[in-house]
C-alpha cells in the first residue's frame, strides 16, 4: 500500500516538473517585430516627399452643365530652402533658369485636366489630360507647353510630345510669393473666358483661354 502511494507521490511530482517549463515558456512574451523603415516616395505618386502639393480647379462659364471644368494638379516648392537655415534662395534665374524648360512645380509632372476644348492664343487645345511645363525668359515671350506625355516625373522634361508652346504674360508683383502658386480664374466670372496664373517670388505669368463652344 505504501510503496503505491509513494509510487503515486513520484508520478505526480514528475508531472509537475515536466509542466513548469511548459507554463514558463506560455507567459514569456515574444520580442515585438523591429519597425522597417517605409518604403521611398514612388515617382507619379503623389507623395512628393516633404513638398506639398495641391490641386486647383475652377469652372468657366455660368455653371457646370454649360460651362467647362479645368483642374491643376502640382507640387508646390518653396522659395525658402527648408536645409539651408531657412535661406531664400533665388528663383527665376536660379533655380529655374531662363530660358530652359521647367516642370513647374515639384515631383511628378504638373498635370491639367479640361473637360472641353479650350482655345488658347489661337491654337486649339482639344478636351483630355496634358502635362504642363514652363520655358519662362527673362526678356521675351515665355512660353506655357501643354505636352500629351502624361503620367511621368517632372524630370527631365520631355520636350518631345508637345501639342503647342503658347505665350505667357509676364509682370512683375510688388509682393513676394513664398510658394508657388497656380490658380485657374473665370474671368469675367460667369464668362466661356478663363486665366491660367503662376506666381512665385515677385513674378506673375498668365494665360487668358477661351472655352470653346
Amino acid at each position: 500500500m505504501k510503496t503505491t502511494i509513494k509510487s503515486s507521490l513520484i508520478a505526480v511530482i514528475a508531472a509537475f516538473a515536466c509542466a513548469a517549463p511548459l507554463v514558463a515558456q506560455s507567459d514569456t512574451k515574444a520580442p515585438a517585430p523591429k519597425k522597417q523603415a517605409p518604403p521611398p516616395p514612388i515617382p507619379g505618386a503623389g507623395t512628393g516627399g516633404n513638398t506639398v502639393h495641391a490641386t486647383t480647379s475652377a469652372v468657366i462659364g455660368p455653371n457646370r452643365n454649360e460651362g467647362n471644368m479645368i483642374t491643376i494638379s502640382y507640387g508646390r516648392p518653396t522659395a525658402v530652402h527648408p536645409r539651408k537655415g531657412g535661406e531664400p534662395r533665388k528663383i527665376w534665374g536660379g533655380l529655374v533658369p531662363w530660358g530652359k524648360a521647367d516642370r513647374m512645380g515639384a515631383d511628378e509632372a504638373t498635370s491639367l485636366i479640361t473637360q472641353k476644348a479650350i482655345d488658347v492664343g489661337g491654337t486649339t487645345i482639344p478636351a483630355g489630360v496634358y502635362t504642363l511645363y514652363i520655358i519662362p525668359q527673362e526678356t521675351g515671350a515665355s512660353k506655357l507647353a501643354f505636352s500629351k506625355s502624361i503620367g511621368k516625373w517632372g524630370v527631365p522634361v520631355d520636350e518631345s510630345n508637345d501639342l503647342a508652346r503658347v505665350d505667357l504674360k509676364k509682370e512683375d508683383m510688388s509682393e513676394a510669393v513664398n510658394q508657388l502658386t497656380i490658380s485657374v480664374e473665370n474671368t469675367p466670372r460667369g464668362s466661356m473666358n478663363g486665366v491660367i496664373k503662376i506666381k512665385w517670388e515677385k513674378t506673375q505669368f498668365s494665360l487668358p483661354f477661351t472655352v470653346k463652344s
